[in-house]
Parts: C-alpha cells; sequence; structure tokens
C-alpha cells in the first residue's frame, strides 16, 4: 500500500473537519512514524488549512515528527537528580557507541537518541528510558549491557 492509499484510508476515518488536525496528525503518524512532507501537503488540501499552520502544529508539539526516527527510541533523563549523577556522561557515552548525537537517528534507523527535561524518577537517577523500558541508576558501563540487550 503507497502513502496515498494509506493517507486514504485514514481520512476515511475522519469527517475533515479543521478541528480534527491533532488526531489526524497522530494517526499519519502512528502509520508512517512520522509525518512525511507528502502527508502534511495532502492534510492541507483535505482540511483546507495552509500548509504553514500544519507545520507549525507539528513543530509546535514535542510529539510530532518531521523525520524518521529509530525503531528504539532512548531518552537520557537531563533533570537536576540525573545531571548531579552522571547524566551527561551516559548521555556521551551513548553519543560514543551510536555515533550520533541527541536529536538524531542512526542511519539504519534502529536507534533515536533523545533528552528528556525530567521523567520524575529521581530516586533512581541516573535514568534512562530505551522504548517503554526504564533503566535506573544508570553508569556509563551499563550502557553497553542496555544496548546488547536492544540488539537481541
Amino acid at each position: 500500500m503507497d502513502i496515498e492509499e494509506k493517507l486514504t484510508e485514514i481520512f476515511s476515518r475522519f469527517k475533515g473537519t479543521k478541528d480534527e488536525l491533532i488526531p489526524i496528525l497522530e494517526a499519519v503518524q502512528e502509520e508512517f512514524g512520522y509525518l512525511p512532507r507528502e502527508a502534511m501537503l495532502k492534510i492541507s488540501r483535505r482540511l483546507r488549512i495552509p500548509e504553514s499552520n500544519i507545520y507549525g502544529v507539528a513543530t509546535f508539539y514535542a510529539l510530532f515528527r518531521l523525520k524518521p526516527s529509530g525503531k528504539n527510541i532512548i531518552r537520557v533523563c537531563r533533570g537536576t537528580a540525573c545531571h548531579v549523577r552522571g547524566g551527561a556522561r551516559i548521555l556521551q557515552e551513548f553519543e560514543n557507541r551510536l555515533g550520533i548525537k541527541a536529536g538524531e537517528t542512526t542511519p539504519d534507523l534502529e536507534y533515536s537518541l533523545e533528552t528528556i527535561s525530567c521523567f520524575g524518577s529521581c530516586a533512581l537517577a541516573p535514568v534512562v528510558v530505551v522504548n517503554r523500558q526504564v533503566y535506573g541508576r544508570m553508569t556509563p558501563a551499563k550502557v553497553a549491557e542496555v544496548l546488547g540487550a536492544k540488539k537481541q
């Protein structure tokens, strides 16, 4: 099924009113893993909203992605407790091992590396979340274990 067919199927679930923009963006991202430019243009036409407005909404909300993300999303906490307990070193170790910086995705689309302001798990600091799995009391040495567990 190509992008056009997938978008037609997604649009069929909605009335096509302007107030459905965010749910449509969510459905498109759920299908493709990000918001392809072509999809945003089709949404613009379907809802009769300028593409610039759709782009504005997509970039305002942190949950939307304009680029493909990795199958495994690694989020490193940068909150105060995590920072004090070595979060920066853990982030650096992930960057070194993956060959990417925070905010980037590996070329094979296997991993995306992100930072988060705070997970609210300060007692477990420093904290890393890979997909939905929480890793507390992280150390740079444990980074290899976390990546190894995801490669199986």
